[in-house]
């Protein structure tokens, strides 16, 4: 920090930039925290360093951000909203402000900001995590921002957040996830809450000698399953307002057996105002209007079967007794997802503190599901699940009340994952459904079937965290991939991490055409001692996509945490390709003579280019793609309109004789009809060819 006998010598210039970056800084209540990705296994999700994640406050900053499942295949967002609040009863801050209720908030709506004080962040790998390139390019969908190893670490993945709040409770969560096959579609949050005194970001403590009384932790799960169906079914359906929510072990009935679990849970429920045929679980009949689906979307693959849900795996009786409480939750809810109180916190607001407290001591309420469809035959649902509502319902749960003498604390640890009908399943059921051969009733079955998937999920989940996350282990995946495209073959080459794993039986390489989330299929099996493959049968002129799995022992497999018996594989995640390689051809032979096309060697391909036609037929994989064939190895391509105007520059500089355009501007621009000249100049000649090729939209 300068003195003032520094601030005399700076000049006057220094002076007043200053005090304008200060007077032009975002206002705190615009203050944006870092978010980071888990994504090691087939659910994907981004979090906040303030600790929790709020509506539209995602990277990518749509309503349905966040927690994708299956996450290989686009738009399978569910997330629209998340809320942690953090109540207590006669609280007086350090300035002598007594509050017969304090309520502090982040989530859905508010970003936390002057409440909580983000500390620390950081994520933690058990190893470093495997690089994938293409084509000498990285390949990935989301990015890994890791900032330790630690081989001895139970999780894969592991985010930690430490996060101080106005109450003086200091925040520690702890975000793990597990790459393994049966495990991978969960995170496990452990949360430590400490009565630590310290009521904002610096290390002084406000609050050193305060008693915290009548504390409830209260988080709320706003669920919109999911983003592909959203502009099919109807834009509502993107906030949630055909949300199903249900609970097991909340007391207010019996539960069946194997389900005595603490849960809530949503799924895709019948959208009233969606008459062409029934929706439940999201049938595409046509492409949406909107995101989410292609023109390919015609089949009636069913879009929206995935059910998402939370369960408690261990709350503390009290600060002195840490033993489970079984009677945690005590509030189990579902709220209006727009109620006034979902909104505009602030933890100044005495009258309106006191009725979010109110929200979060409810105690356990009438299941949402059951007020929508009172028969329970929610295979033939009737009811609307927005109940006269705008917005729908969100899940909400709170544990408390507690106790905490300064220094102590509650632990608390959940999970929350998603399951439900595989995408080959959602695909077979929803072509017989549109096809007639099978009825709505029977469609409906098999989606409520994947609440027997979630539910499985929730007690592998128990089943890890009892065990102390001693489940069996996938061997470690390669430490690195490479795809390299050529002429005739596409190579597949790996690297393992240092030292042997002795529950290594080999390597599986899998691969896809047309489009990365498209399925993928086994096309060789590796042995231990393998570190590349060459794959020869590719076709010209498609796209291809490729991820490797490590193979373990089956006897190394000891079934810990309700885990099959078999071999495990390390997680396509960790190895996925998300660029396309194609097979290339030998570069074309040198230009020698200026200004036309020598005997027609360069070609485009298509020529002409319909925009509207459909993939597979006069087009490649990807949409909007243009390639240029028999080209030198090195050269310049410079693409202009009929009238002279130069519109994008492609440099080719890989050494084979294929480059692609995907008939964008150098301004991001589509182009539009019309005839286009290619000028392709070779680089070791200086000599230049042009090509002429036509585009009709």
């Amino acid at each position: 920090m300068k003195t003032m006998s520094d601030l005399k010598h700076a000049s006057l210039a220094v002076i007043v930039l200053g005090l304008l970056a200060i007077l032009l800084a975002p206002s705190p209540g615009l203050a944006q925290f870092q978010n980071r990705f888990m994504s090691a296994g087939s659910l994907h999700s981004w979090f906040s360093a303030i600790g929790c994640e709020i509506e539209v406050g995602g990277p990518v900053g749509n309503q349905q951000d966040g927690m994708q499942w299956p996450a290989i295949y686009a738009y399978q967002d569910m997330q629209a909203a998340r809320g942690l609040w953090i109540g207590a009863v006669n609280f007086t801050d350090e300035r002598g402000q007594a509050y017969p209720h304090k309520v502090v908030h982040v989530g859905p709506r508010v970003n936390g900001a002057n409440e909580f004080f983000p500390l620390q962040f950081k994520m933690i790998s058990r190893f470093a995590p495997p690089e994938v390139y293409v084509d000498g390019e990285l390949s990935y969908d989301k990015p890994v921002d890791n900032d330790e190893v630690d081989p001895t670490m139970a999780a894969d993945r592991m985010l930690v957040a430490v996060v101080n709040s106005q109450l003086g409770i200091t925040m520690t969560r702890k975000i793990m996830q597990f790459s393994q096959d049966y495990h991978d579609n969960y995170f496990i949050y452990d949360y430590t809450f400490t009565n630590t005194g310290n009521t904002d970001g610096d290390a002084e403590i406000e609050l050193p000698n305060t008693t915290l009384e009548g504390v409830y932790f209260y988080f709320q799960y706003r669920n919109s399953v999911c983003a592909a169906t959203r502009y099919v079914i109807g834009n509502a359906t993107g906030w949630g307002i055909n949300a199903m929510n249900d609970a097991r072990g909340d007391g207010l009935k019996p539960d069946p057996p194997g389900e005595n679990f603490r849960a809530q849970f949503t799924w895709h429920g019948k959208y009233p105002a969606f008459t062409l045929y029934d929706n439940i679980g999201g049938p595409i009949w046509n492409p949406g209007s909107g995101v989410g689906t292609t023109e390919a979307d015609t089949t009636g693959r069913l879009g929206a079967t995935q059910f998402i849900g939370v369960v408690t795996l261990h709350a503390d009786r009290s600060a002195t007794d840490k033993t489970d409480d079984p009677a945690q939750p005590s509030t189990t809810s579902t709220e209006g997802s727009d109620e006034p109180l979902q909104s505009n916190n602030d933890a100044f607001n005495i009258p309106k503190m006191t009725l979010e407290y109110g929200w979060m001591s409810k105690g356990h309420q009438p299941r949402h599901a059951d007020r929508v469809e009172p028969s329970g035959n929610f295979i033939e649902q009737t009811g609307d699940p927005a109940l006269g509502t705008p917005g729908g319902f969100s899940i909400a749960n709170g544990y408390g009340p507690y106790t905490l003498g300064p220094g102590e604390s509650i632990r608390i640890v959940m999970a929350e994952g998603a399951a439900g009908l595989s995408r080959e399943r959602q695909e077979t059921l929803g072509r017989q459904y549109k096809r007639g051969q099978i009825t709505a009733r029977e469609k409906n079955t098999w989606v409520m079937s994947g609440r027997d998937s979630l539910f499985q999920m929730f007690r592998r989940a128990l089943a890890n965290f009892t065990s102390d996350y001693a489940i069996a282990r996938p061997p470690l995946p390669p430490k690195s991939v490479n795809v390299e495209s050529g002429g005739d073959r596409i190579v597949v080459s790996w690297e393992t991490y240092e030292g042997s794993d002795p529950n290594l039986a080999g390597f599986e390489i899998y691969r896809a055409a047309g489009s990365k989330d498209s399925t993928h299929v086994l096309i060789h099996t590796a042995g231990p001692g393998d570190r590349s493959y060459a794959d020869t049968s590719p076709i010209r002129g498609r796209d291809y996509y490729y991820y490797v799995v490590a193979v373990g022992k089956p006897e190394n497999n000891t079934g810990g945490g309700l885990t099959p018996s078999g071999a495990l594989r390390s997680s396509r995640y960790y190895t996925q390709t998300y660029n396309q390689a194609n097979l290339k051809r030998q570069a074309g032979p040198p230009v020698t003579s200026g200004d036309v096309n020598e005997a027609g060697a360069i070609r485009v391909v298509p020529n002409p280019f319909h925009i509207s036609a459909p993939r597979g037929t006069l087009r490649f994989d990807q949409p909007n793609q243009i390639k240029f064939f028999n080209i030198p190895g090195q050269c310049t391509i410079r693409i202009f309109t009929e009238s002279g105007e130069l519109i994008q520059t492609i440099e080719h500089t890989d050494g084979s004789g294929d480059e692609e355009w995907n008939s964008i501007t150098s301004s991001n621009q589509v182009i539009v009809s019309g005839l286009y000249l290619a000028v392709v100049t070779d680089k070791a000649t200086g000599k230049s060819s042009v090509v002429k090729f036509v585009v009709v939209r």
